[in-house]
C-alpha cells in the first residue's frame, strides 16, 4: 500500500498546530465521537496524542476500533485524514513519543518553556546514558507511564471539508 500523499497545505497544517480533533468509534455502543486533543507529527505518516496521566476513554475506544478520521483544525483550510490508531503500551517505544509530544506542547504560547525544556533536557539525558530511573527521574518515569500514547498512521489522502471540522462530542458527563 504507498503512503498516502499530504499536499502542501496539510503538511503545514501538521507541522504548525497544536490540536486535532479524531472520530473514533465508542468501545460499547461503536456511535460515533469526537474529541479534540494535543498531538506531535512526526514528519511523515504518523501523529502522536497524548493528554494528562490517567485512564481516558478515548484510549479505549480507539483500541477498541482503531480505524478513525482526524480533522485539522487550526488555519483556515480544513482536512479529514482517514487513519489506523494503536495504543503503545511498552514503555521503551512510548517516552520518546511522549518527549516529543512533551517538547511539541511546551511551544504552545503562555507555557513555562524553561522548565519544560529542563525537564525535557534531564530525561533526554538520563535516557541517553541509560541511567536508571532514580531520584526526581522515578517521578517522571511515573508520570510518563501514566500519560496515554496513542499512534495514529495515515491510511489515505487528506480529503478537504468545506465548513470547519466536526463539533465535539459529549461525554458522558455532557461535556465536550
Amino acid at each position: 500500500m504507498a503512503a498516502p500523499t499530504l499536499n502542501e497545505d496539510v503538511r503545514s497544517i501538521l507541522a504548525h498546530s497544536f490540536y486535532i480533533r479524531t472520530t473514533m468509534k465508542r468501545r460499547r455502543s461503536a456511535l460515533p465521537r469526537t474529541i479534540e486533543t494535543t498531538y506531535v507529527w512526526n514528519g511523515g505518516d504518523r501523529i502522536y496524542v497524548s493528554g494528562y496521566p490517567g485512564k481516558r476513554d478515548w484510549v479505549a475506544n480507539m483500541a477498541a476500533h482503531p480505524e478513525v478520521t482526524l480533522h485539522t483544525v487550526e488555519g483556515d483550510r480544513w482536512y479529514d485524514i482517514p487513519a489506523r490508531a494503536r495504543v503503545l503500551r511498552d514503555r521503551k517505544e512510548r517516552v520518546p513519543h511522549l518527549l516529543d509530544f512533551i517538547s511539541h506542547w511546551a511551544k504552545r504560547p503562555g507555557y513555562p518553556r524553561w522548565q519544560f525544556r529542563l525537564f525535557l533536557w534531564g530525561v533526554k539525558t538520563n535516557r541517553a546514558l541509560h541511567l536508571p530511573w532514580w531520584g526526581p527521574f522515578y517521578y517522571a518515569r511515573k508520570i510518563l507511564d501514566a500519560m496515554p500514547c496513542v499512534e495514529i498512521a495515515f491510511v489515505g489522502d487528506p480529503v478537504p471539508r468545506p465548513g470547519g471540522p466536526p463539533p465535539l462530542s459529549e461525554n458522558r458527563e455532557g461535556r465536550p
